[in-house]
């Protein structure tokens, strides 16, 4: 893979337009630098996701709060749907002496990391029965710092490969970020317990332990060196060179103004049937996923059985799910497999309101978690390749932030109430309208299927 050479792509098919590679080269590219680089950093991109979320619902639910209380908690979560605000900075603004140690994308993402450590650290050291208030705060932080690491290392990754590898790049970062929503999820669970120290709950009370979660939040806190140590031996990718700013309003429109207007003029009246694609295209994942873990605690699964469950199986097809979404991506293209992606993660959304008709079951609950899984793993891989090919590097950070930020601004507005709609319809049903939710998504993507975007120009001076 050669990555100082850049070649935007004008459509989602262009990595398939030339040539269809064989097997063995698609294998290949999985073991390229390029692709192990961000199979690491998409492990440090992933593991905050959880632990402001859905680890956090099912930390919060044990410690006895009520799912109304939980659901509105996932607004936290909303500092991922806003982040094109601050990613105009992130894309052009230089951090002292950092930035000219390290270059314009390593430098943002080593400041992002080391702003989630110290708040995770935070978090694991609040007990949310008696410190909400500063659990929140802290999570907002991890949030915030969080989502400024995915805006440097999506800038990143598109400046790391040429278009025909988007896809394999998309995949092992997708790789990467689900082992790491794994581990921060059914790992912090698998810690707490073994951290637990046996006591007898009080009239059939959750046996909550703050201690055990401490020590849990913690070691996620330095798992993060992950990334860290993969940023401090990585090498900054080849940018496209920024003509300097003759003053402050010439700086405001090339860095807010003309990113924005560059995808504007390339999709013209399409550009809002792209962007209601990329708004509800996971909504069916990010609403349920908000009462995943309470549902849990509810179903009567312990901590052990969940993290068991959802390490073993989970792990094992997450990573078939992004391989073939990945493969299949480069064969096919990418609008295909989008599609295939879409109607796997709605139908999975069914197997949990039959799971809640069918009671505690740890059997049923493999086979219900890896369908999950290796769903979610095909959608996201074509998720990313879509989205990445859509983005001009010219504006990559900035761009590539907006499509991120309205693939998620308004599915976790509506998780947040999630929690009042479970207390007043139950689990089967919130389950099924969250299914139902991914119909207008299948309608989008056949529209999208007809665009196509003027050619891809530096951007002018």
């Amino acid at each position: 893979m050669n990555e100082s050479s850049v070649t935007p792509a004008s459509t989602a098919d262009s990595a398939a337009a030339d040539r269809k590679p064989g097997w063995g080269e698609t294998l290949k590219a999985y073991l390229e630098p390029a692709s192990l680089r961000m199979f690491a950093l998409g492990f440090s991109a992933g593991l905050p996701l959880l632990l402001v979320l859905g680890t956090l619902s099912f930390r919060l639910r044990e410690a006895g709060l009520d799912r109304t209380t939980i659901g509105y908690l996932s607004w936290v979560g909303l500092a991922y749907g806003f982040k094109w605000v601050w990613s105009p900075l992130v894309d052009r603004l230089p951090i002292p002496l950092l930035t000219r140690w390290m270059g314009r994308r390593r430098s943002w993402l080593l400041l992002s990391q080391a702003l989630i450590m110290v708040a995770l650290v935070g978090m694991a050291l609040a007990d949310p029965r008696t410190a909400l208030d500063t659990m929140v705060w802290c999570a907002l932080a991890v949030a915030f710092a969080s989502a400024t690491q995915d805006i440097a290392l999506d800038a990143y990754r598109i400046e790391s490969a040429d278009a025909a590898h988007q896809g394999t790049l998309a995949a092992t970062y997708q790789t990467g970020y689900r082992l790491a929503m794994i581990w921060a999820g059914a790992g912090v669970l698998w810690l707490a317990a073994r951290a637990e120290v046996a006591f007898t709950p009080v009239a059939g009370a959750p046996a909550y332990q703050n201690g055990a979660w401490e020590t849990a939040y913690l070691v996620m806190a330095a798992s993060m060196l992950v990334g860290v140590v993969t940023v401090l031996f990585s090498r900054e990718p080849a940018q496209v060179e920024l003509p300097p700013s003759r003053n402050v309003g010439e700086w405001f429109r090339g860095a807010f103004v003309e990113p924005f207007a560059d995808f504007l003029k390339r999709y013209g009246r399409h550009a809002v049937l792209i962007l209601a694609l990329i708004g509800v295209y996971r909504i069916s994942d990010v609403v349920m996923g908000i009462m995943a873990n309470p549902f849990y605690v509810d179903m009567g699964y312990t901590k052990d059985e969940v993290a068991a469950v959802t390490k073993i199986y989970g792990v094992i097809m997450t990573l078939v799910g992004a391989f073939i979404g990945g493969a299949l991506s480069l064969r096919l293209g990418v609008m295909r497999v989008l599609m295939l992606g879409a109607i796997l993660s709605a139908a999975s959304n069914l197997l949990f309101a039959w799971l809640a008709g069918h009671g505690h079951d740890v059997t049923a609950l493999i086979a219900v978690v890896s369908a999950d899984n290796l769903s979610a793993g095909v959608a996201s891989a074509a998720f990313v390749a879509y989205l990445s090919s859509l983005t001009n590097v010219s504006y990559s950070a900035t761009q590539y932030a907006l499509f991120s930020s309205m693939m998620l601004l308004a599915p976790k507005w509506l998780a947040g109430y999630s929690g009042a709609f479970v207390d007043a319809y139950d689990y089967p049903t919130f389950f099924v309208a969250t299914s139902l939710l991914g119909l207008p998504v299948l309608i989008l993507i056949w529209l999208a299927t007809r665009v196509s975007s003027a050619p891809v120009s530096p951007a002018k001076p």
